[in-house]
């Protein structure tokens, strides 16, 4: 099977620092790959939350998780800051990916990189909505 590739864009929409916790670390004593997705997890929040959003109201409408990736560029371990970048991409009717860049704040070097698809979601009528307009000029300014 042919190796997992995360391209990144070259500019970013958004950044956050996040220290790692004990729990973050893995039996091999750095960064765990449930971890990551937790990390990027947060700072979708984050994202979210400087616009004014959560994830159950982006403009009137929730988002839902519809596919995750992650690829490991070099181990992180307890104590180290990692900054962590966010850019969209593939926006559709319905939805949008968003890449990460997970670095590690003190000497640069790349941790991982990861990708979560969502799409927009009403939790009322438990169906897939269209894109806000005001998170799509967010997104692509």
């Amino acid at each position: 099977m042919a190796r997992l590739k995360l391209d990144l864009p070259d500019t970013f929409i958004f950044s956050t620092e996040i220290p790692l916790r004990i729990g973050d670390i893995n039996y091999g004593g750095h960064l765990g790959n449930d971890a990551v997705l937790s990390l990027v997890h947060e700072a979708r929040v984050l994202f979210l939350n400087s616009h004014g959003f959560t994830e159950l109201d982006v403009d009137g409408v929730g988002i839902i998780m519809n596919d995750a990736a992650i690829v490991f560029r070099s181990e992180a371990f307890y104590g180290e800051t990692i900054v962590v970048d966010i850019a969209a991409a593939d926006v559709t009717r319905v939805g949008c990916d968003l890449l990460f860049r997970l670095t590690e704040k003190t000497d640069g070097r790349e941790v991982a990189r990861a990708k979560t698809g969502f799409v927009f979601f009403d939790y009322e009528s438990r169906k897939v909505k269209p894109i806000p307009d005001l998170f799509r000029q967010i997104i692509e300014a």
